[in-house]
């Protein structure tokens, strides 16, 4: 379990190199002036931001095979971005990557084309609208922290999945209760792993199966 900043910033670095770090750091700081103008972030969580955020996207790594995405079934779709989390991290950790970070409010949208641009995410893009807007590609790998319950969670991104998307899904402590309570054809194909940065949290993990991305 990763329990202090110096643990966190530890974790990371199996993930990153030299430029990656780098760009993880010009985050932070960036996200730490940008949040005395917008919200993006608790400001209690900001001492403990390495843990709280950059090692808590990056951990979703671990249960992506590298060949998942570099020539396959399609990109990084991260819903809600907000600010930047988990996406704007892993795209930082995984720049040859392609990954699309949705989120719907203006100043948010701001933020994200900007960071991407300042931390030459060149693989890296912003959809500006809500989810129901975005045109449909079929992705590789389906995330979202804090974007919604999980039942509206898999109906609005269905039509973005195929057999082989993984959902890589942090849920906090509602994970395993979420999970209950959905109908045996979504039981039967997620899990709950969990969480490396906090004990009572879990990420929700799985496929939908073809009867799934019909009926959600």
């Amino acid at each position: 379990m990763i329990g202090d900043e110096a643990a966190a910033r530890a974790y990371v670095a199996q993930w990153a190199d030299s430029l990656a770090l780098e760009r993880l750091e010009t985050l932070l700081a960036r996200l730490t002036e940008e949040n005395s103008r917008q919200n993006l972030l608790a400001a209690a969580t900001l001492p403990h931001a390495w843990q709280r955020h950059i090692a808590d996207s990056a951990q979703l790594l671990a249960h992506v095979p590298r060949e998942t995405l570099a020539g396959g079934p399609g990109p990084w779709l991260d819903l809600g971005s907000g600010a930047g989390f988990p996406g704007l991290v892993l795209a930082v950790l995984r720049p040859e990557d392609p990954v699309i970070l949705v989120e719907s409010r203006r100043k948010r949208i701001e933020w994200l084309e900007r960071m991407a641009g300042e931390l030459g995410l060149d693989r890296c893009r912003v959809e500006g609208r809500r989810l129901e807007l975005v045109e449909t590609v079929p992705a590789g790998v389906i995330t979202a922290r804090a974007f919604a319950p999980l039942r509206t969670l898999l109906e609005l991104s269905a039509r973005f999945s195929t057999e082989r998307t993984l959902y890589l899904l942090p849920k906090g402590r509602s994970a395993a209760q979420e999970l209950h309570d959905m109908p045996k054809r979504i039981r039967q194909t997620f899990h709950v792993e969990q969480s490396q940065t906090d004990p009572d949290a879990g990420i929700l993990v799985g496929r939908l199966s073809k009867e799934a991305r019909g009926r959600t």
